[in-house]
């Protein structure tokens, strides 16, 4: 009981060195709660990917178009449950900021492939009939403010001039990792202008989306669609949607390493705050220490009086730092485009992460102090002038 007194009052005795450890160690933890969030978010998408789904497109690069003749094609591979396409549309919705992403697709079957975008019944019959409908994701339908029947114009980049979209449906994600930020409209209406305006454009498709029976035959049923374009003018590159989505990571694969690694740097810069101020403390105290030893304190007692002062500090800078990163990482998301990060939120393991770390560094930061306090003899100790 005289150990935890003291235990609680040895950091009030330097009040402004304990606050500026305690606001260092905090705003550590944020910084690394909201660059761990950073990179989690980058890969949603990978985590939210269906086994049972393929993606087909061109061998070359994924700019590449693929005739549209290739579905039926696909279609009649055994194992094969459903083919949709999608094309990337691009475009700028009132300002180049407004980021999301914006696709071209068959009506039909686009939601029947990609189950997880929950769409009302309704609302997905009056989207199919409409030539220039389109849906839009919850989350950006409530960033933007989109609601049913309102029209968005988009000033198109890849397929140029003004594009009007009417809003006939608002699909909700299924999962928490299923992104709610995207705006699918009818590849006919983009094709039947481009048949207009730009012929030799007529039938592009961006990519196949292959829903597959069953899971196990991806790799089969891979090499058979590419064996049915081989040598052809667009020859395909098929695989898994996971594998699909890693590809575009793996294109910003530094960035991501770059983050990681600073998100864990940032730990070692706690270590090294509340390190210093533990030993400092220790400094001071070298004559207290001694005078405990001759009271009768065991060596027990004071690494408990070290270890505990070390491990109350970590831990309540840790857990200021912690609430403060919630409505931080609630701010960022807010603020950033819904299209770069469809899903921006603490995940769990960012959590256990930052808890684990603050006490590892309480742990690691008193063993110098400790090791000191009971190695200094005694008569040594009261010499000590510090």
């Amino acid at each position: 009981m005289k150990v935890l007194k003291l235990i609680l009052k040895n950091p009030l005795r330097h009040k402004l060195r304990t606050f500026l450890t305690l606001l260092g160690i905090a705003i550590a933890v944020i910084a690394f709660g909201l660059l761990r969030t950073v990179v989690t978010a980058w890969y949603v998408g990978v985590e939210g990917s269906s086994a049972n789904r393929l993606v087909t497109r061109h061998a070359v690069s994924f700019i590449f178009p693929l005739p549209y003749a290739y579905r039926d094609k696909i279609l009649q591979i055994s194992g094969v449950e459903e083919v949709t396409f999608a094309n990337w549309f691009g475009g700028v919705y009132k300002d180049k900021n407004n980021f999301f992403a914006r696709i071209a697709a068959d009506p039909e079957t686009i939601f029947d492939v990609y189950p997880e975008f929950v769409v009302d019944k309704k609302e997905l019959e009056t989207f199919k009939k409409e030539r220039n409908a389109c849906i839009v994701g919850e989350g950006i339908a409530k960033q933007y403010g989109f609601k049913i029947g309102d029209i968005i114009t988009i000033e198109g980049d890849i397929y140029p001039g003004r594009w009007d979209f009417v809003v006939r449906g608002i699909y909700k994600p299924k999962f928490k990792s299923t992104d709610a930020s995207g705006m699918y409209f009818h590849w006919n209406y983009v094709n039947e202008r481009m048949r207009e305006e730009m012929p030799e454009r007529e039938g592009d498709v961006g990519w196949y989306i292959v829903k597959i029976k069953d899971p196990s035959k991806t790799a089969s049923i891979s090499n058979q669609i590419d064996a049915l374009f081989k040598n052809s003018t667009a020859e395909t590159k098929t695989e898994d949607e996971r594998s699909f989505q890693q590809g575009f990571i793996a294109s910003s694969g530094a960035i991501i390493t770059s983050m990681n690694v600073i998100s864990f740097v940032i730990i070692g810069i706690i270590m090294l705050v509340l390190g210093n101020t533990m030993i400092m403390s220790a400094r001071e105290r070298t004559r207290e220490y001694a005078v405990f030893k001759a009271l009768g304190f065991s060596a027990k007692h004071l690494i408990g009086l070290i270890m505990g002062e070390s491990l109350m500090i970590a831990a309540v800078g840790g857990g200021l730092g912690l609430f403060l990163t919630f409505p931080i990482v609630a701010g960022f998301e807010q603020v950033i485009p819904k299209g770069f990060f469809p899903v921006f939120q603490i995940e769990t393991i960012t959590i256990i992460l930052a808890i684990s770390a603050a006490v590892l560094i309480g742990i690691v930061s008193a063993i110098f102090p400790i090791h000191r306090a009971l190695n200094t003899k005694i008569i040594d100790g009261f010499r000590f002038v510090g």
